[in-house]
């Protein structure tokens, strides 16, 4: 997403409105001479909202530390090191939310609330019941999955069932360009595929993204995708109509140094406030098998 340039800055506003690229113009009609033409309005619904969410982070540090540090270059040093402390908490956080449901007390909605195994729920307002071009595509991998007769998939089986699902999620150019699969799906692939030649992206790879390729897009394993879940999943994304929103005035963004009354310390509040948003479910598909 930060790669793609696809982290948005908003000024403000009551809650986070994004326009919708969710369909072609309706108004589209073959024609001859004098035939009246459709100039009727074709969007029933024209933007998504989604609630702004809040995030605090506290860099703290005792007098008795202060004081220890008072030098230049170990005050220096010891901000630096608090402060990177922070952002890495700030990142590994943000990680296990980017996948969530948003089920948790003024959690972000991730992955699994914007893309739902049934390809339904209400997400940025919007019922998929009611309107159905905002249903994600979805498939359940082969096999029944009961304790009885656990999942049949297999390396032959899985690739069957991304092809289907990949299939469903292409419209003209627009495809997806990432898969994000928790381990045993990754590795089932990754099986699957050992006797071919594989690529890897150079940019995932900087990040700490080992990738292969599916088709166009990369299949990466991160294992955040299996926190707080045992279904196992992959995320096929059409990063174009991802987003992650931000407020100006809060991406991770340090508040004035605060002294408590009854402690001998400093506490530097951070704060962020935004929301993780899609403008296309459509394009988005998850491929799962379920415990």
């Amino acid at each position: 997403i930060k790669a793609k340039g696809k982290i948005k800055v908003y000024s403000g506003g009551y809650e986070i409105q994004e326009p919708l690229e969710y369909a072609e113009n309706g108004t589209y009609q073959r024609y001859q001479g004098y035939e009246q033409l459709n100039t009727s309005a074709s969007d029933v619904l024209t933007s998504a909202k989604y609630e702004w969410k809040q995030i605090a982070l506290h860099v703290t540090a005792s007098g008795r530390e202060l004081r220890m540090n008072s030098g230049k270059e170990a005050m220096m040093n010891l901000v630096k090191a608090r402060k990177n402390n922070a952002m890495h908490t700030a990142a590994n956080n943000m990680s296990v939310d980017v996948y969530s449901d948003g089920s948790l007390s003024n959690q972000i909605g991730g992955l699994s609330n914007l893309l739902q195994t049934n390809g339904q729920g209400t997400v940025g307002g919007i019922d998929a019941s009611a309107f159905t071009f905002w249903r994600n595509q979805f498939r359940e991998m082969t096999g029944t999955n009961t304790a009885a007769s656990p999942s049949a998939a297999n390396a032959a089986t899985m690739k069957a069932d991304m092809n289907a699902l990949w299939l469903s999620t292409v419209r003209g150019k627009d495809k997806p360009n990432l898969i994000v699969a928790t381990h045993d799906l990754y590795s089932l692939y990754e099986l699957g595929e050992q006797q071919l030649q594989r690529y890897s992206d150079g940019e995932l790879a900087k990040a700490g993204f080992e990738t292969i390729k599916y088709k166009s897009a990369d299949m990466v394993f991160d294992d955040n995708t299996n926190f707080g879940t045992t279904d196992e999943k992959a995320y096929f994304l059409n990063t174009d109509y991802l987003y992650l929103v931000q407020h100006k005035e809060a991406q991770w963004t340090a508040d004035d140094e605060k002294t408590p009354v009854n402690q001998d310390a400093v506490v530097i509040p951070m704060y962020w406030m935004g929301n993780m948003i899609t403008t296309n479910r459509a394009r988005q598909g998850i491929l799962f098998d379920a415990a």
